[in-house]
Order: structure tokens, then C-alpha cells, then sequence
């Protein structure tokens, strides 16, 4: 170890939260899946190794910085400079870097088996269940991050997608050509639905996003593809026919019930309904600390792929904050409370 990384870690201690994620991780592991994808033009006009390029995004995702903002933490900050594998004296990746990088990662398609590889790790050192006996799924809109430049008259009702009428492709509304208009309460917004899958504890294991203006019904099928869990939560959106098919045989129904014209619920599926809810608030509290903490409120970049990666960035960092809290440092070893 030399002198700087030395008073580096001195001086941050040992309670630094990006300290006990570094020593959480196998980053040798998530080195072999970025060098899997990616081409020399990705890794900027030194050659940095991904994994020092991926730690980087994943301290711009953190802390909800640009790469311009990025590159000036990273000259300054001890703990940045240290998380990331930096020498006082190395070389910094500049904006540039950080912009290509994320590119040739959304190109080569690898945030999915990303976010996969770090909750096998976390399973690994059992800080989170490997077969939970719930899996919960929900949806939530993510503001684009364009402006819009007209509005259409009537825009899909967030939960009533399918009784409206899809806009028509040729209409631009916008320089964010992937971002689509649904209202919700009053407020009509133009962006992305963004749909998690997480267990009971809280940790996300399955990320996938729309247009906003997508049913959040027939994406179900999608976010049950690999769940281990025993019983699959979801609230009424989700009640279908088809929806409780495919669940026959794989996993128990927690899809709450859903009233129809002439058929009241009965006071049994009432209760089940309120079962159902008391266990769905950790999704709810997963998107609010990926808006509340990692920005995830509003897209950072235009398109549908780079708005996945975003919201995969922040899964990513929600369970490594949440993994980091369960932990204590110790000069040797990592101790599970």
C-alpha cells in the first residue's frame, strides 16, 4: 500500500460508506462482465481499466452529478479517489471518458447482467436472501429529460393505458423521441414508466422500463421472468386473467383484487387486499430512495436505453447502500450484523 492510499483511508475511516462498498464487492467478477461488451474506443484515450471507468459512473450516480461535475470530484476528493483506484498522481478520466463509457456499456447491453452479478454477490455474503419468500412489483414514471414542445390533447391515464388511443409515431413532441405522455391525477407528464422487482428486504433484483404511456398489465410477464420467490405481490393494475395464469405453477398468487362493474369484492378479498398492502411498501420505499437519492425522478439522458441504465445504476446503488448499512468495516474482514 502506498503512502496516499494509506492517509487516504486514515483520514475517511473506516464507517465511509464507499469504503464498505469496495470491500463488499468482488470487482474482479463485474471486471470480466464489462470487458465482455466493450471495445477499446470505450475506454477513453488512456486506456483505464472498466472497472475503475464503471466505479466511476457508479460515484456519478451516487451523488447525482454530471461528468463535468464528476471529473472536478474526482481531482479533489479523497474518498472518490480511493473508491475509484486512483493514484494522487495518475491520470483523470476526463467528461468525455465517462460519456463514451456509458455508451459502448448501453450498446453492449451488460446493466442487466450487472445488476444480476452484484445481487448474487450480496446473496453470497447473506446479506440478502437468495430465494425470498416474496417478490414485489410495481411502477413508477420517470420525467424525461427534454422539454417538451407540444402537448397532446388528451394523453393516456396513468392505469388506463389500454382505453386510450396510441399517438401517432409521425408526431414529434419532443427532442426525447422515446418519451411518451400519460396523466396521472391531474398532471400529465412526458417521459418513462419504470417498472422494479424487489424482495421483502428492499433489494432489487430486476429493473425494466417503457414508454410512459405502456400498459403496466402486459409488462407483468416480463417482470416474472427468473423470480425465485415463492408469492408474487402486485396491486390492482396487475389483475388480469392472464396475469394469474402465468403464475400457476411457479409461484403463488399475491396479485390484489380488483372489483368489477356488478361484482363488488367480497369482504375476503378485501382482507386479502390488505395483506397484500401491508407488505407492498418496500417497492414504494425502493423508488423513493432511488428519486430521493439517486435522482431517478427525472432522466438524465434521451432514450429508452440510456434511461434503463439509468434506472439500473440506481437499483444498483440502492442495494449497495442498503448492504453498506448492514455492515461493519474491520481491517480484515467484513462482519455481517
Amino acid at each position: 500500500m502506498d503512502l496516499f492510499s494509506f492517509e487516504s483511508r486514515r483520514r475517511i475511516g473506516e464507517d465511509n460508506v464507499l469504503r464498505k462498498v469496495d470491500a463488499l464487492v468482488d470487482w474482479g467478477r463485474i471486471s470480466g462482465l464489462l470487458k465482455g461488451g466493450l471495445k477499446r474506443s470505450g475506454l477513453g484515450p488512456q486506456g483505464y481499466e472498466p472497472v475503475v471507468l464503471f466505479k466511476c459512473l457508479l460515484l456519478g450516480q451516487w451523488h447525482g452529478l454530471s461528468d463535468p461535475k464528476l471529473e472536478e470530484s474526482l481531482r479533489v476528493r479523497l474518498d472518490f479517489m480511493l473508491f475509484a483506484g486512483l493514484d494522487l498522481f495518475a491520470p483523470i478520466p476526463d467528461e468525455t471518458t465517462h460519456c463514451r463509457f456509458r455508451n459502448a456499456l448501453v450498446r453492449a447491453g451488460v446493466f442487466d447482467a450487472l445488476l444480476g452479478e452484484v445481487c448474487r454477490q450480496l446473496e453470497a455474503h447473506g446479506l440478502k436472501v437468495k430465494q425470498a419468500e416474496a417478490a414485489i412489483i410495481d411502477a413508477t414514471l420517470i420525467e424525461s429529460a427534454a422539454r417538451p414542445r407540444g402537448h397532446i390533447e388528451a394523453p393516456a391515464r396513468d392505469r388506463a393505458e389500454s382505453q386510450a388511443p396510441p399517438d401517432d409515431p409521425a408526431v414529434s413532441f419532443s427532442a426525447d423521441g422515446d418519451a411518451r405522455w400519460v396523466k396521472k391525477g391531474r398532471k400529465s407528464t412526458l417521459g418513462y414508466k419504470g417498472f422494479a422487482r424487489c424482495d421483502e428486504e428492499g433489494f432489487i433484483d430486476k429493473v425494466h422500463v417503457t414508454p410512459a404511456n405502456a400498459g403496466e398489465s402486459p409488462e407483468f410477464g416480463t417482470m416474472t421472468e427468473g423470480a425465485k420467490a415463492q408469492r408474487v405481490l402486485a396491486d390492482k393494475a396487475y389483475a388480469s386473467r392472464a396475469n394469474r395464469e402465468r403464475l400457476k405453477g411457479k409461484h403463488r398468487d399475491g396479485i390484489m383484487r380488483k372489483a368489477a362493474r356488478g361484482r363488488p369484492l367480497k369482504a375476503s378479498e378485501k382482507r386479502f387486499n390488505r395483506l397484500i398492502s401491508k407488505r407492498r411498501f418496500r417497492v414504494e420505499q425502493c423508488f423513493g430512495t432511488m428519486k430521493r437519492l439517486f435522482g431517478l425522478q427525472r432522466a438524465r439522458y434521451f432514450g429508452l436505453a440510456k434511461t434503463h441504465a439509468q434506472m439500473v445504476l440506481a437499483a444498483i446503488s440502492q442495494n449497495l447502500l442498503k448492504a453498506a448499512n448492514r455492515i461493519t468495516l474491520s481491517t480484515r474482514t467484513l462482519i455481517a450484523l
